[in-house]
């Protein structure tokens, strides 16, 4: 399968943006990835004109010659919640139109949309260095539109406050206990605010998620060419930290290849320990577009039924 990379207009309504990726996404997948969902029998009520007669119970009918018709209530597959890393570093590149900010946010639209149509439940939750907001798990069209505002609100925000960092450790213990058990964690972060010496923090908070038996897909949202690659042009450049507001000028070409052996021993670092604690670590490059990300999503979901 081929997906071609999708052009982003931030000025489209994100709800009709969500609707025709992941439309077009399922399209080309040429069959349906949707799993059947069981409804459970809830109560009756009186028939009313111009209802299928095919809920009508008619074992009751003879018992009390009145029309009854089953109401059925939608059982939730699974519910999915998806935390959204809004540190200040997560607003790069600033001069350009597509930020981690955003990619993370169109997925988080995508995603969404995919939920309310395999009729899971979804919540969303913002961190950087404390809870910025969280809801429950819920699927109704009420909540889709009300997230899908949420999220609206926040592509707007064209800059992050500089010094807003992530702790994810504090961010899981103050929201854990409101999510239920064998939920689906969807994580979207730039990874920036961990060293190798401070991961111990990310996956405490990974480890109390795991502790409940949810499921986790840790996504590590970055830009290919600057983030990755340090492909800057050859002349000295100030660089600055946004999250701790450091700086420092130097000639990329001359650290280039330090830097990226540095970021390559980094992810497998971190893709080794998610392996350990039986976590989903996918790389997710702003410039590849959004197909990895669903792929990845329906792949986990397909495991768990």
């Amino acid at each position: 399968m081929k997906f071609g990379k999708e052009k982003i207009n931030i000025a489209d309504n994100l709800d009709l943006f969500a609707r025709e990726v992941v439309e077009g996404f399922l399209t080309g997948m040429h069959k349906s990835p949707y799993h059947g969902f069981s409804v459970e029998f809830a109560e009756h009520r009186l028939y009313n004109k111009g209802d299928s007669i095919k809920n009508i119970d008619w074992k009751l009918f003879a018992r009390s010659d009145k029309l009854f018709v089953k109401k059925f209530e939608e059982e939730t597959n699974l519910r999915s919640h998806i935390f959204l890393d809004v540190s200040s570093s997560m607003f790069y590149p600033q001069n350009k139109d597509l930020s981690k900010i955003n990619f993370s946010i169109y997925c988080a639209a995508a995603l969404m949309y995919l939920f309310q149509k395999q009729r899971d439940g979804f919540g969303l939750t913002y961190f950087s260095d404390k809870l910025d907001f969280f809801s429950e798990a819920k699927n109704t069209t009420s909540h889709y539109k009300r997230l899908i505002s949420e999220l609206d609100i926040l592509i707007n925000k064209k800059q992050g406050e500089f010094g807003k960092k992530t702790n994810f450790s504090k961010v899981v213990s103050t929201v854990v206990e409101k999510i239920h058990q064998r939920s689906l964690i969807i994580i979207f972060s730039d990874m920036m605010n961990f060293d190798s010496s401070s991961l111990s923090e990310l996956f405490e908070g990974l480890q109390h998620l795991r502790h409940k038996k949810n499921e986790v897909i840790l996504f590590h949202v970055h830009d290919l060419e600057t983030e990755k690659s340090l492909n800057f042009d050859n002349r000295p450049h100030r660089f600055i930290d946004m999250e701790t507001k450091s700086e420092i000028k130097l000639n990329p070409i001359s650290y280039r290849q330090t830097y990226q052996k540095i970021y390559a021993d980094f992810q497998s670092k971190i893709s080794e320990q998610c392996y350990q604690y039986k976590i989903d670590y996918v790389p997710a490059i702003i410039q590849d577009g959004f197909a990895k990300i669903l792929i990845s999503y329906l792949t986990k979901r397909s495991k768990l039924f």
